[in-house]
């Protein structure tokens, strides 16, 4: 006999970040996630997070939304459920309800979580075994100040903890952008990869002057530089420069990536579990980018530790992370509510280890932080 859920609870956490981050859409001084602990009948207990960057700013579903979604709708569908099929548990969610794949990653996070820990097993495990323990991982410059910035970058080097560095752009006139990141590339030199991400700010002949530009300046990535919807611009400009771009925004799940990529786009995908559902859906959309020869990147929502933790267990199967990874969320925190925080060095993170996610809350960390 199967275990059954029990209970299932959604808690938001509002944690401060080290600095004000700075994207084209909002500014971040304060990270909220959606915790998800779900117990099953012989009492234990899976983890999940969903987590959006500045609210509503970034898309249709904020960390509210999710909490309700998940207290009001997957709820009573989920308890008394066998708490180990998850592709059943999944199947039945998708039919009941449209979309909200942040409230169904987080879902599918924890079941997994609460999967490993029955079994004894990573979470990895579940997902075919880890070919990689150590995943890299870029920081974005995004204080927005260009002295401050190189300042970072180069402390940051020097102490191995990243040698990539993305820069969010977008807020400004695409010259003044250009200036601000070409000075940087040239600060840092050979010794560190810089990519810029616009975040959808610029129409694509605004796009096609500031890729020339940052073509010409030395820059390795250009990520989300148009509109969300807009594929044929994306293909359009794939095709005019040698300068790759990042699909982010446009891409949240396999039908995404199948679509954009018969519009003739060539280039990376920024793959994260919280846009395609959860750890598994993730890893669809990973084999169509890898069938149409797009380049995986392993991308955040700036998730805590839980989510992260996750993330990197996908990441972990795959053979390439073409641009490697940008899990850095629980750095731009100024505290953690797990006892053991991830493991970051040598210009990356540790895979982590135990059954599960192999990550476990400090309870009084999550009373202190979680919204009263």
């Amino acid at each position: 006999m199967s275990a059954t859920i029990q209970s299932i609870e959604a808690v938001l956490v509002d944690i401060p970040t080290i600095r004000p981050h700075k994207l084209s859409m909002t500014t971040m001084g304060v990270q909220t996630m959606v915790i998800v602990r779900i117990k099953d009948s012989d009492g234990l207990e899976g983890l999940g997070e969903a987590t959006t960057i500045g609210g509503l700013a970034y898309g249709p579903e904020s960390p509210e939304s999710v909490k309700l979604t998940i207290d009001a709708y997957f709820k009573p569908q989920l308890i008394g459920q066998a708490a180990d099929n998850i592709n059943t548990l999944r199947v039945m969610l998708d039919r009941s309800s449209r979309g909200n794949n942040l409230a169904k990653s987080a879902i599918e996070t924890a079941l997994l979580d609460l999967l490993g820990k029955r079994l004894n097993r990573p979470l990895s495990d579940l997902l075919g075994g880890a070919v990689h323990q150590h995943i890299p991982v870029l920081w974005t410059l995004a204080s927005g100040d260009t002295a401050r910035d190189i300042d970072e970058a180069r402390t940051l080097m020097a102490a191995k903890r990243h040698c990539d560095f993305k820069l969010k752009i977008g807020s400004r006139p695409v010259m003044d952008d250009v200036r601000h990141v070409a000075a940087i590339k040239e600060a840092v030199g050979e010794h560190a990869s810089v990519r810029v991400d616009v975040n959808q700010a610029w129409d694509e002949a605004t796009a096609a002057k500031g890729m020339a530009e940052l073509q010409a300046a030395g820059i390795d990535l250009v990520e989300q530089p148009t509109p969300l919807k807009d594929f044929a611009a994306l293909a359009r400009l794939s095709a005019k420069f040698h300068i790759p771009i990042l699909a982010d925004e446009a891409v949240a799940d396999a039908t995404d990536m199948f679509n954009l990529a018969a519009a003739g786009f060539s280039g990376a995908v920024a793959m994260k579990i919280a846009k395609a559902g959860g750890p598994l859906r993730v890893l669809e959309q990973a084999a169509v980018a890898k069938a149409a020869g797009i380049g995986l990147y392993g991308g955040t929502m700036l998730e805590g530790t839980i989510g992260t933790a996750a993330s990197l267990h996908a990441w972990s199967t795959l053979e390439t992370l073409h641009w490697g990874s940008e899990m850095f969320g629980p750095l731009l925190m100024k505290d953690d509510i797990v006892v053991q925080p991830l493991d970051f060095h040598d210009n990356g993170v540790d895979l982590p280890r135990g059954p599960g996610l192999g990550v476990e809350i400090d309870e009084d960390r999550l009373a202190e932080y979680r919204r009263k």
